[in-house]
């Protein structure tokens, strides 16, 4: 059975202890009933420890972590969910060092916590494409070449030399699909948006190069930025993916300061979950996290 909360206080007095925190998860994972982690039968044996229970035909024992990525971590469930909360309330996110001072664990736990939550945000699939009116923009992310050590340092002095590129994609009044890609081609742009947006939408871009030919797929607006506009008719305008990279470089400079490049899709994951997320209560965002930790993540896996 699981419990309802909006607010820190409220998790924290509906979920006081570990056994209430396992009872919570076991309500979510199960909620259709319970089955065996390792061969999915439904014939489970329950321990009056209230904490094991034993698959009737495998013959295994396991514990409501197993399958998830609670798995093989030390640190208790109720301190999960609070840090769950922490990541998914706060709108920029939040540093393993802030997390870790929370908490009360060491900044290693932290870092491993806050990747594993992005990993289950990120095998989150998207099940319809984006439609109506949509925008989409392209950025960069990474620091200015006169700002690295010189060992860093591409070469490049403008534009994306160095940098990451970016692509969003925003749907009004909708979802929000973010991600990398390899270059900002007019082959890899088209083709992401061919894949998340429905043929016949409103398109709105701005004059980048690499949006042209859409138009054959969409009614296709472009808004001249190099020229000084950006809205026309009071409705065509790219502000509102724009105004996303902005929240997500505030995240980047006031909350992790720097970036690995390798875990640069696990953020934008983090801030595309939250965002999709936005008009739903903190403690609906808090169980909808919980239930998509399923699948184990290694060590190795998280690091690799």
């Amino acid at each position: 059975m699981t419990t309802t909360f909006n607010s820190l206080l409220q998790m924290m007095q509906a979920i006081p202890d570990e056994q209430a925190a396992i009872d919570h998860f076991t309500g979510i994972r199960w909620k259709n009933g319970a089955f065996c982690p390792h061969c999915q039968s439904t014939k489970v044996y329950h321990f009056s420890d209230g904490k094991t229970h034993k698959c009737g035909d495998c013959r295994k024992r396991f514990s409501i972590r197993v399958g998830t990525i609670f798995e093989d971590s030390k640190l208790p469930l109720r301190t999960w969910m609070l840090a769950i909360w922490l990541i998914t309330s706060h709108k920029k996110g939040i540093a393993s060092t802030q997390l870790a001072k929370d908490l009360g664990i060491t900044q290693k736990s932290a870092w491993f916590v806050t990747h594993r939550l992005r990993h289950a945000i990120r095998t989150q699939s998207f099940n319809r494409p984006l439609s109506g009116a949509v925008e989409a923009d392209e950025t960069f992310i990474g620091g200015k070449e006169k700002n690295k050590h010189a060992w860093q340092r591409t070469g490049g002095k403008q534009g994306g030399k160095g940098k990451i590129a970016v692509l969003g994609i925003l749907e009004r009044d909708g979802e929000l699909r973010t991600g990398t890609t390899p270059t900002l081609s007019a082959r890899n742009v088209q083709s992401v948006i061919r894949s998340q947006v429905e043929p016949g939408s409103s398109l709105m871009t701005d004059e980048h190069g690499s949006f042209v030919g859409l138009g054959r797929d969409y009614t296709h607006h472009r808004v001249n930025h190099s020229a000084g506009e950006y809205v026309r008719n009071y409705c065509l305008h790219t502000n509102g993916i724009e105004s996303v990279w902005a929240l997500f470089k505030r995240q980047i400079i006031g909350t992790h300061h720097w970036l690995s490049p390798k875990h640069i899709n696990a953020y934008l994951g983090e801030m595309t979950w939250r965002f999709n997320l936005r008009s739903i209560d903190e403690g609906d965002r808090v169980n909808a996290l919980l239930s998509q930790t399923h699948g184990r993540l290694t060590y190795k896996a998280l690091i690799a």
